[in-house]
């Protein structure tokens, strides 16, 4: 026998002799795939409460911050560097540095940040495509407030393109989600002003002085606050939280499937419906 053969044949033998009497040789992928995800679990504690207050429950940013879940340009920077940017900010930008934060807590946010970044898991389609969609514009009643590809409602943000990179879990774990915070300009209120005209929607924009609103109608109004007599701003997300409920577990797989291949298609965006009191 050859020499390659024979330690060939050693090598085998001993991987045999450690699987038969080490039983933790044989279960250290599964263990270190526990590890994973209570690593990511434990990032997605920490980044729940230092970052998604600017960057979004999901990373997909908001006016104060970022998208850094499916932006390519984060996606292609390493751990090291995404490090960096956690523990000292990016000076001349509104990103603090979290110095506060331990090496092992600043590990556990980026492996939660490449699991919204879909890098963590592979993205095989876990339901059918078709029957998504079916949901997502009957039973599911997403378009009520979500826009894919021009069709849909307008009360959230546009889904197009938003699984092209988050993994089916992730898309999963945020349908279902109890709790929620609405991203800068999505947030609810009714207004009532010094007329006693009472309107429902969402907040665009506002400052100190001035508020833009969009109500359920889709009709857009601009006031001065002194215009107002009141503002009563609602806290929770418009998204229900009953989805464990609403849909079946292969029903959510089908749902997550179809966020991840709608992509823009510009051929297909309708033209908005011009309304009477737009801009009022």
């Amino acid at each position: 026998m050859s020499p390659i053969l024979k330690s060939s044949f050693c090598l085998l033998g001993a991987c045999l002799f450690l699987r038969a009497f080490n039983p933790s040789f044989s279960t250290a992928q599964q263990t270190a795939s526990a590890r994973s995800k209570i690593n990511i679990e434990a990032g997605k504690t920490t980044y729940n409460t230092s970052c998604a207050g600017c960057h979004g429950l999901d990373g997909r940013g908001s006016d104060k911050a970022a998208n850094i879940s499916g932006s390519a340009k984060v996606q292609h920077l390493s751990d090291a560097q995404l490090s960096s940017i956690i523990s000292n900010g990016v000076p001349g930008t509104g990103m603090p540095g979290f110095r506060n934060l331990s090496e092992k807590q600043t590990r556990a946010v980026i492996s939660y940040l490449r699991s919204l970044q879909g890098k963590l898991e592979g993205r095989n389609l876990t339901g059918d495509t078709g029957r998504g969609k079916q949901i997502f514009f009957g039973k599911g009643e997403c378009s009520r407030c979500h826009t894919i590809s021009g069709q849909g409602g307008f009360l959230g943000p546009d889904l197009s393109g938003y699984g092209a990179t988050v993994s089916a879990e992730a898309i999963r774990d945020e349908i279902v989600r109890s709790r929620r915070m609405p991203s800068q300009g999505y947030r609810s209120a009714v207004l009532v002003t010094s007329e006693g005209d009472r309107l429902e929607g969402v907040i665009r924009n506002e400052d100190n002085f001035s508020i833009q609103f969009q109500n359920k109608n889709g009709g857009f109004h601009f006031f001065q606050k002194s215009e107002l007599r009141s503002i009563d701003r609602i806290e929770n997300s418009l998204m229900p939280t009953d989805y464990r409920e609403r849909l079946s577990s292969a029903e959510l797989n089908d749902l997550a499937s179809y966020l991840m291949t709608a992509t823009p298609d510009a051929s297909k965006a309708a033209t908005p419906r011009k309304r009477e009191d737009d801009f009022e």
